[in-house]
């Protein structure tokens, strides 16, 4: 149910909290959100503590945290005691905002109104705590509400002037100093170029700030006596910024053997082949450096913050293509120009490329403003992970708690300054120290908090009140679609919001990859589902704990026209999970009816067929939108658009997919355990396949592919993948837009399979035997009494055995093994598998091996669904079993001013310039919950579908996810959901196309 608030009409008048004895008066110290791992950081030392108890009287209690700097034992010693809630108290501190579930809004038991203070994060409507600000609403004015202070509001004097008294932007600034330039230290090794930098101990490896001094002190040593490397000529900081962010780099920065410059001299600095590289050149750059009037004028202050759009940045052309590494202090409002947008940082990484090696490499962006002031930082990374490659090919670290890597010297000084204020509000609880009168000292530290305070009496304060749009937009979502939401919000003055109408996905089938999907259709409040599946049991068994007030199945065989057409008229988005051959219908359907479809298959002929129709009717039909298609078309495209941005040009690609059991499941024939139809998989290993590869053009029969397999495939150490040619490789060169094929030296993508499992070898040769022996027959039928009959009765129909004798001894049957079967030992790799799987005959067969098969079909079938049939049930999943996916790109760069691969040897390639080998590569499992292969084929399905409705993607007709509206926006939702690429980059070598060669020369 939603919550209604009414918006007071005048303003909310203070009043002083009633006062109480001082022994009521307790402080609770929060421990922070388990989530944060790294967040070490307390708002109050153990000498705070003591004081509060000692000279103030009051009780002060924490929540037990062993990642606090400070051990318990510090705390007790000083007086304070533990608590699992905080429940007793009347003033709640911590620092980062409260999970919803512990917090604590109610009065305390002495019946007055609690307060908290902590960073909420909500005074920019921040959409994400709008549900933590609501908890502080009350339908009417209360006294005992909770007050909501934010340690960002403090400041010492009311107005713009107002400077911050509490925060840890100074230690930001250090720290991101310290962990851009270690961030710096591997891009550059990247580059084969070894710093001072990389023995610099990344911040939180410093137990105090001096200590991270220290380290900086011997570094600059290093440095004064080596100097830099030559090859990257001076190295160049630019610190932006006029803050505690930028006063806390600079500072650190200082240890350093540091030579201050100015933006004009950085042409001449870089040019210069005898600069100085003992020295660290550092250029803390004033806004006059790089903003200008867009009618060509000078930089004015006042002009600029009273007309903001009538100036742009020069950045990316005046300062970035010549630095080395970028500390970003500044911030950013809307309104105003960007420092850097993305399109500006792609001309800034182009240009560098020019200028010199090592240019624009590597970004600190402290102030971790997403999508913000530099656009191109499209996350906030981790301590664990505190850096990421931007689409631009630039290394951004944006570690968003840089502050607790220095939790000691930061949370000292927190308190420090915290301490004044704290005191004052203590007085205030108390009623004054002297007959209820506050002190004088006290008044302009009250008058502080109230600035600070963000909602009080169960109103937001002045100066927030637009929040109350914010907090209404976060409860129109979440209403229902069939319950008219009257805003009470803003009060009377104001008109109802009206019905919300829900957006609805139709969902076609309910299979094994579905689960994902619709979890993550269902986490929008604003979504309605509705699944459409001839198998109702499967689909409620999917629905089985959603909200199904948001959920419903529908029974319907997708060749009911009239039916479907009717639940795609209703819907706003259509997703398919249904087979491939089902997809076209189904798409007139949407184009009839003006809708979108999204789909995870390959784009048949049949489908392309209605591109013109779907352009007409604004249509847009979505496919290989999975893993395979799916994910690789993303990864691949993102990763070819970083290239060409750094002015470099793809010579050779190479992709392997493959969804397979984890190593500990799959000693098993075939290597391969299946939850869906092995139907599929099997129809694949004969598809045709053309492929380039080092400079040679191959086609496969396919006939010939199971024979023709590459049987070491080096993914990553501990896997032994063997690879099957996966189709037209061919065709991808123009589909990513990779040049011409003459340009090229290899373009190849295959499907990995796991190699050498113990005695039944891997999946080529006993899938290649299968075949030979008439496993794959699709037309002949034979009728089986028995399972251990079936590889009989295939080699009866293929006519290797005479009429009559496929259920002949079982000598005869394997002795026809060696007659299609050229190799002796593929012989025997096939009698184990096909033993295992009761397909032959086995002397030692338990009756309880027997009882465990499938029921025998009734009436004549082909051979080839017998054995879809049979592997479905011996090689399924059990229980306890997870799968895996493996996705990796390998992709050679050159400078793109390179000739073509046909008009020099590959070996000779590095006299036009050195390779970089870039992999990014995906690996994942299984959990109890989803499997690996549903949630990369579901979640990318559903965050597509998504981005649909919401109008991020705009581009119709039939296609592939290879526009850049589609691979950006949906590759961020699956980092976000921890399926995201892993990149690495090497210089020289070859790649693994050597490798895959020899592999192929074997047969």
């Amino acid at each position: 149910m939603i919550l209604k608030l009414t918006r007071p009409n005048a303003r909310v008048v203070v009043r002083r909290t009633r006062a109480i004895s001082s022994s009521a008066i307790t402080i609770g110290i929060r421990r922070e959100d388990p989530a944060r791992i790294w967040e070490r950081r307390c708002p109050l030392t153990p000498d705070a503590v003591r004081e509060l108890i000692r000279d103030h009287g009051v009780n002060v209690i924490l929540q037990d945290c062993d990642r606090r700097i400070w051990t318990r034992d510090n705390f007790l010693k000083v007086g304070a005691s533990f608590h699992p809630t905080l429940e007793p108290a009347t003033i709640i501190l911590g620092i980062k905002e409260v999970p919803l579930n512990e917090l604590i809004t109610s009065p305390s038991p002495e019946g007055l109104p609690r307060t908290h203070i902590m960073f909420s994060h909500t005074i920019k409507g921040q959409p994400y705590n709008m549900p933590l600000l609501t908890r502080f609403m009350s339908t009417k004015d209360s006294p005992t509400s909770a007050r909501l202070i934010d340690y960002e509001l403090l400041t010492d004097q009311a107005g713009p002037r107002g400077k911050r008294v509490v925060g840890f932007g100074w230690f930001a600034g250090a720290a991101g100093a310290v962990e851009g330039l270690a961030a710096s230290a591997l891009e550059y090794l990247s580059l084969g170029v070894a710093t001072p930098f990389l023995h610099l101990p990344r911040p939180y490896s410093h137990f105090t700030l001096a200590q991270m001094r220290a380290s900086l002190r011997s570094i600059a040593e290093k440095i004064g006596k080596n100097g830099m490397p030559r090859a990257t000529g001076p190295y160049i900081i630019a610190v932006t910024g006029n803050g505690n962010v930028a006063t806390g780099a600079l500072d650190l920065l200082s240890e350093l053997p540091v030579s201050y410059i100015t933006a004009a001299e950085l042409p001449e600095l870089v040019a210069n082949k005898d600069a100085d590289l003992r020295k660290i050149y550092v250029l803390h750059v004033p806004p006059s450096a790089y903003l200008f009037r867009k009618d060509g004028g000078e930089f004015d202050r006042q002009t600029y913050y009273s007309q903001p759009a009538e100036f742009e940045s020069r950045f990316h052309e005046l300062i970035a293509p010549y630095i080395s590494l970028l500390i970003n202090g500044t911030g950013w409002n809307p309104g105003f120009p960007r420092l850097m947008t993305s399109e500006q940082c792609e001309i800034a990484v182009k240009t560098a490329g020019r200028i010199g090696k090592g240019r624009f490499r590597s970004v600190a962006d402290v102030s971790c403003d997403v999508m913000g002031g530099l656009e191109f930082v499209t996350k906030a990374t981790t301590i664990d992970e505190p850096f990421f490659k931007s689409r631009e090919g630039v290394q951004v670290m944006s570690v968003d708690i840089l502050p607790t890597q220095l939790p000691l010297d930061a949370s000292c000084h927190f308190s420090n300054a915290l301490m004044p204020y704290l005191r004052a509000l203590v007085r205030e609880y108390q009623g004054g120290s002297t007959g209820g009168k506050m002190k004088e000292e006290d008044a302009p530290l009250a008058e502080a908090l109230e600035r600070a305070t963000i909602a009080k009496r169960g109103r937001l304060t002045e100066g927030h009140e637009w929040l109350y749009e914010q907090m209404e937009k976060m409860q129109r979502a979440e209403a229902s679609s069939d319950v008219a939401v009257e805003s009470t919000l803003k009060g009377s003055e104001h008109q109802p919001v009206g019905r919300v109408k829900k957006k609805t996905v139709l969902l076609f089938g309910s299979g094994m990859v579905a689960k994902p999907a619709v979890e993550e259709f269902l986490k929008r409040a604003e979504v309605k589902l509705v699944v459409a599946s001839n198998n109702v049991p499967e689909a409620e068994a999917l629905l089985r704990g959603c909200d199904r007030n948001r959920a419903e199945v529908v029974q319907v065989n997708s060749a009911d026209a009239q039916k479907v057409g009717a639940l795609v008229e209703r819907a706003d988005v259509v997703v398919s999970l249904l087979p491939a051959p089902l997809h076209p219908p189904l798409a007139e359907q949407c184009i009839q009816h003006g809708k979108h479809l999204v789909t995870a298959s390959y784009i048949s002929p049949t489908m392309q067929a209605l591109n013109s129709k779907a352009l007409a009717a604004d249509v847009l039909l979505l496919n290989e939108i999975g893993l395979d298609p799916g994910i690789d078309h993303l990864s691949a495209m993102e990763l070819r658009d970083r290239i060409e941005a750094q002015g470099k040009r793809v010579s050779s690609f190479i992709s392997w997919c493959g969804g397979l059991p984890a190593p500990e499941n799959s000693n098993v024939p075939l290597g391969m355990k299946f939850s869906w139809s092995p139907a599929g998989l099997l129809s694949a290993a004969t598809n045709d396949a053309k492929f380039k590869l080092r400079n040679k053009m191959f086609e496969i029969p396919g006939q010939s592919l199971l024979s023709k397999y590459f049987p070491n495939v080096p993914i990553a150490k501990g896997f032994a993948f063997e690879g099957l040619a996966n189709r037209d490789s061919l065709s991808y060169a123009d589909t990513y837009g990779l040049g011409p094929l003459t340009a090229l030296e290899t373009v190849f993508r295959g499907t990995l399979r796991h190699y050498c499992i113990d005695r039944y070898q891997g999946f080529a040769d006993v899938v290649d035997a299968m075949k030979k022996i008439g496993l794959f027959e699709r037309e002949k039928t034979v009728v089986l009494k028995r399972w251990e009959d079936l590889a009989g009765l295939a080699l009866e129909a293929r006519g290797i055995l005479g009429a009559g004798r496929g259920s002949a001894d079982p000598r005869s049957i394997r002795s026809a093994f060696a007659d299609v079967i050229p190799k002796k030992e593929q012989v025997e790799v096939i009698t184990g598998a096909l033993e295992w799987l009761s397909m032959i005959p086995k002397a030692s067969a338990h009756q309880s091996a027997l009882n465990n098969l499938p029921a025998l079909p009734q009436g004549p079938t082909t051979p080839f669904a017998l054995l879809a049939a049979l592997l479905s049930h011996k090689l399924r999943y059990e229980a306890h079993e997870r799968d895996m996916v493996v996705l990796t790109h390998e992709v050679i760069a050159v400078p793109a001013s390179n000739p073509a691969a046909n008009a020099i040897p590959a070996e000779q390639d590095r006299s036009q310039g050195q390779k970089e080998v870039y992999t990014s590569t995906l690996i994942t499992y299984g959990t109890p919950t989803a499997s690996a292969m549903s949630r990369t084929v579901g979640l990318p399905i559903a965050f597509a579908a998504l981005r649909i409705l919401d109008g991020d993607i705009r581009v119709r007709g039939v296609r592939a996810p290879v526009d850049e509206e589609v691979y950006r926006g949906v590759l961020h939702d699956l980092e976000g959901a921890g399926l995201g690429m892993r990149e690495s980059m090497s210089l020289g070598g070859e790649g693994m196309g050597k490798e895959l060669v020899r592999g192929l020369g074997k047969f």
